[in-house]
């Protein structure tokens, strides 16, 4: 898929994530209630410092883990609940509820996601990355239904052994209206009850895309779950 490509030409890629995209109107982030007052305590009875136990959270991807890039990434926050523009290819499969997320980006048109749950059970986490797996599978066709103009192919790109194992897939889509392209690469693996998805795109086409070294950064979000 080789129309010519221009940087200065509208993404693609922000097409696509609006054509996916789903409404998070809840990300899962609660106010603290403001505590009352106590009492002073006495002399006699000496106040017990408060212990509020924190629970362990699932580890993220780092910019050095990222697959190499002619500028530096730079990671953002690692935020509750998911993406303002939901989860490319995978829209309303990942739940807001037990999930966090954080961006990267480069001064080049190059960017990426990683996306992250504990579901309540294994075999909840099991059926989560089913439904990923399928989504991905079948979002070229989907997006070539919901977007006249837009040519996109999905392929499967085997798996990852690490932990319960992680699957690569990828998207690379024509877009006629703007004369560009566009090239994702996407995984999907799972330690325990915990699901990563981890999104990589840029302009070009699949031979521009970094296939080796993704599988390398999705072995890597994986194992550094836990």
């Amino acid at each position: 898929m080789t129309p010519s490509r221009t940087a200065a030409q509208p993404r693609t890629a922000a097409r696509l994530r609006a054509a996916l995209a789903v409404t998070t109107a809840a990300l899962g982030l609660t106010a603290l209630a403001t505590a009352p007052s106590a009492a002073v305590p006495s002399a006699a009875a000496p106040a017990v410092p408060a212990r509020t136990a924190v629970a362990a959270q699932p580890a993220f991807l780092s910019a050095a883990q990222l697959p190499p890039s002619l500028t530096s990434w730079t990671a953002g926050r690692i935020v509750q609940g998911l993406p303002e523009y939901g989860v490319l290819c995978a829209p309303g499969v990942l739940p807001a509820a037990g999930t966090r997320h954080r961006e990267f980006r480069t001064e080049l048109d190059t960017g990426g996601l990683q996306v992250t749950t504990v579901a309540p059970t294994e075999a909840e986490a099991v059926r989560l990355v089913g439904a990923v797996r399928t989504a991905l599978a079948g979002c070229g066709k989907r997006l070539e239904q919901q977007e006249p103009g837009v040519e996109a192919v999905s392929r499967a790109h085997g798996t990852v052994a690490v932990e319960e194992g992680a699957y690569v897939y990828s998207l690379d889509t024509v877009d006629r209206q703007v004369g560009s392209t566009d090239i994702h690469l996407f995984s999907v693996g799972r330690d325990g009850r915990t699901v990563t998805y981890v999104r990589w795109g840029q302009l070009g086409d699949l031979p521009d895309a970094p296939l080796t070294a993704f599988r390398d950064t999705t072995r890597t979000a994986v194992a550094k779950l836990w």
